[in-house]
């Protein structure tokens, strides 16, 4: 059994056993700071749906209203005009027979990979490279596209990639704890509804099963789901 560290512990002792509403989680969490580094906001959720059927893998990407709080590097093979456009756009790398030679070589320096459909035979080549970094481009996350500038625009604005895993569950970083309550709160929202908005037709009883938030140091807050089952559509506040 894993020892808890007093500084766990005191940090355990502020949550209360019960299911906070969203935005009284999000003001809780912010008291859970202890790392002297930015922590990640994180959400965990589990759904009742089971992804060995194919209509109930949920799996797609979101764009967070205020970001990540990261520095993304995006790399884009394409051809042609698009490289172009890629560059334009901010991409960090761009490439394609080149970009396959520096990857099989172990250079992976970026943290989304983006591509044109007619470069999707030579990214095919690094599969086993990419795939197993969870690095692969795919078209449910928008990856695999010939609009590049907006694939680029979303990535480096703050887009967060979703899949359920074999059990259910899933896990994402929404922000950083620096962000406010309600930047945080925003964030979560716009998550959940992506989510919401992806319930296969298929899947029966409650769909979000359980749902808590945490810090990348700190223990989980338990949210209501109920609340995050209503939320079907999110509405950035005007400030």
């Amino acid at each position: 059994m894993a020892k808890v560290s007093k500084r766990y512990k005191t940090l355990s002792e502020k949550i209360e056993d019960k299911n906070y509403s969203l935005a009284e989680a999000c003001a809780k969490v912010k008291e859970l700071k202890s790392a002297k580094f930015d922590e990640s906001v994180e959400i965990a959720l589990n759904l009742n749906v089971d992804p060995r059927h194919a209509d109930q893998m949920i799996r797609g990407a979101v764009v967070l209203p205020n970001g990540t709080g990261k520095t993304v590097r995006v790399a884009v093979f394409a051809k042609g005009a698009k490289m172009d456009e890629a560059k334009a756009a901010g991409a960090d790398i761009v490439g394609n027979d080149d970009l396959v030679e520096s990857v099989q070589a172990g250079n992976i320096d970026f943290d989304v990979l983006i591509a044109t459909p007619d470069c999707m035979g030579l990214v095919g080549k690094l599969g086993r490279i990419l795939g197993p970094k969870g690095l692969m481009p795919n078209p449910k996350t928008g990856t695999v596209t010939m609009d590049v500038t907006k694939a680029v625009n979303d990535a480096k604005g703050g887009q967060v990639a979703y899949r359920v895993d074999k059990k259910g569950n899933m896990q994402a970083a929404l922000g950083k704890i620096s962000f406010s309550e309600e930047a945080i709160k925003e964030n979560i929202e716009a998550f959940v509804a992506a989510i919401n908005k992806a319930k296969p037709a298929s899947a029966k009883g409650k769909y979000i099963s359980n749902a808590a938030i945490s810090l990348t140091m700190s223990p989980s807050v338990n949210v209501d789901t109920l609340e995050l089952m209503d939320i079907k559509q999110y509405q950035q506040v005007s400030r």
